[in-house]
């Protein structure tokens, strides 16, 4: 790796089977993040070498094809599912500083969502919307946004047929 000429340290594109728990936790986010873009662009993982010259240990990003990452580096992660909560907020700060805009978006309630594991897994939460019938809820499970079903809402008005 050779220094970029602005004396930062140059980003290595992580190839695949480098980093296994990150690489299928990026594939679940990347689901995600297809279904909930006009037009998505796959992430993928970059490292950088240590800050320090004696330092090699690398640090390693999700970012966007171009190499842009936001935010911290990924931490190791014990399990498939420590490894998805991670991946997926690394990614959330990559999109939303990207594009200038929450993602994921709660289709319920417009607000954005959040990385948790409170249930079991993780998940894409909501906090609800301002009335207090819509209460705090999981939207989905990270990489599962293509399976999210509307809730039937049975005070709607239903359109009469023309």
């Amino acid at each position: 790796m050779h220094p970029s000429p602005f004396g930062l340290p140059e980003l290595r594109f992580v190839t695949a089977g480098e980093h296994p728990l990150w690489n299928e936790a990026l594939a679940a986010v990347n689901r995600d993040l297809a279904v909930t873009l006009p037009e998505p662009q796959p992430l993928c993982l970059v490292a950088y070498p240590g800050f320090e010259e004696d330092d090699e240990d690398e640090r390693v990003y999700v970012a966007f094809a171009d190499g842009y990452s936001h935010g911290n580096p990924l931490w190791p992660a014990g399990s498939a599912d420590g490894a998805l909560r991670v991946v997926a907020e690394a990614a959330q700060d990559t999109v939303m500083e990207r594009l200038w805009q929450a993602w994921p978006v709660c289709t319920l309630h417009g607000v954005g969502m959040h990385v948790t594991g409170d249930a079991g897994r993780a998940s894409w939460w909501c906090a609800g919307g301002a009335r207090p019938g819509d209460p705090a809820h999981v939207r989905a499970g990270v990489g599962e946004m293509d399976t999210i079903h509307r809730p039937r809402r049975p005070n709607r008005k239903r359109r009469e047929p023309r």
